[in-house]
């Protein structure tokens, strides 16, 4: 009798263990830039360096991510020089603030072209203007760090444009707060050619 107790007992510990084990989790949102390696050099030609390129300007590099979390309505695409304090402040360099890029989105384009707003409804801002703002630092400085981040949202982001690009990201980072579903980065370093 005592046996059979506690092989009850077992049992029931044993399901009731097994009936609380969470799901597996999702994978990550993963970001990809087959144009360099991840905490790699950022290749000349996605730079402010590249020949043919106006001064502040560049060409973006194509990107994919995956992963993408359910419930996305909306992704903001954040691109920045760690290594620049703007103004004496812990703002940093804003190369590319992209907002309410579409959820069906898988990607950008090599080259997304100027624009404030793109055929597709997102807005984009850079420290030059309406447009990506390759990596810049001097070739005889240090080594700056530049990181993507793409966040999943579950909106689509009401901010519209502010008179500069450091005013939109600052818009944009107030209005994702408690809205973030995932968040994906991607580095890279750069040093102008001497």
């Amino acid at each position: 009798m005592r046996l059979l107790s506690l092989l009850t007992t077992t049992l029931t510990v044993t399901a009731m263990m097994n009936a609380q084990t969470p799901p597996a989790p999702a994978p990550p949102l993963t970001l990809t830039i087959p144009g360099f390696a991840d905490s790699g050099t950022i290749p000349v030609e996605f730079s402010q360096a590249a020949a043919g390129v106006a001064p502040g300007e560049g060409k973006s590099p194509a990107m994919s991510w995956t992963n993408v979390p359910a419930g996305t309505q909306s992704f903001f695409l954040h691109f920045h020089d760690l290594d620049l304090a703007r103004n004496k402040t812990t703002d940093d360099q804003a190369h590319w603030v992209l907002w309410n890029i579409p959820a069906s989105a898988k990607g950008l384009p090599e080259g997304v072209a100027k624009g404030l707003q793109l055929p597709d409804g997102s807005y984009q801002q850079s420290a030059t203007g309406p447009m990506y703002r390759g990596p810049g630092a001097a070739a005889t400085g240090p080594i700056h760090h530049y990181v993507f981040e793409l966040y999943a949202l579950d909106t689509k982001l009401d901010v519209k444009p502010g008179a500069d690009a450091f005013e939109s990201r600052a818009l944009v980072m107030k209005a994702i707060q408690g809205h973030i579903l995932g968040k994906a980065v991607y580095w890279g370093t750069f040093r102008r050619p001497k």
